[in-house]
């Protein structure tokens, strides 16, 4: 790494980090007025505090507590990501942002992708040069696709009412 990007990297790391805290905490502001909201609320606000403790402290994912809260939440979202991957494998009629099980799928993989790249930080706290491009490019990328879906009111068209009317 450049010296100049190794000055940098703590800061972008931090900041990575803290808006997917914003993002998660969102997500789970969001889920308010959806059938099953305190089921996807908690599954949201969990990631929204373990990274907003990883923005605060980077080293905390040395932590017993915080490896052991993830390493569960963690698993619990990737077996439930497979499960409705296959469900819309076999049931998919639009594409995956137009299925509620789509939307829920995406929001399970970026936390699962979050959480995994979070947790392999334990060994560098400040990560390399890949691991932060890879931290910036997932930061940055439920934000944009977010705002995307907000301004294209053709997306939202089919989607039930609970979908459109939060934000």
């Amino acid at each position: 790494m450049a010296p100049a990007a190794g000055l940098w990297a703590p800061a972008l790391w931090r900041l990575c980090n803290l808006l997917m805290a914003a993002f998660f905490a969102l997500a789970a502001y969001v889920q308010v007025n959806d059938p099953d909201a305190e089921l996807w609320m908690a599954v949201y606000i969990i990631p929204a505090a373990l990274t907003l403790l990883v923005a605060l402290n980077p080293l905390v994912t040395g932590n017993f507590v915080w490896k052991s809260v993830s390493a569960v939440h963690l698993s619990v979202c990737i077996v439930w990501a497979l499960s409705l991957g296959y469900y819309l494998l076999l049931h998919s009629q639009q594409s995956i942002l137009h299925e509620e099980e789509g939307r829920e799928l995406s929001g399970l993989v970026i936390i699962a992708a979050w959480i995994s790249l979070c947790q392999s930080s334990s060994k560098n706290p400040f990560g390399g040069r890949i691991q932060l491009t890879i931290a910036i490019t997932i930061s940055l990328f439920p934000l944009i696709i977010w705002g995307y879906i907000y301004i294209n009111e053709d997306m939202r068209s089919s989607w039930p009412t609970h979908c459109k009317t939060v934000i």
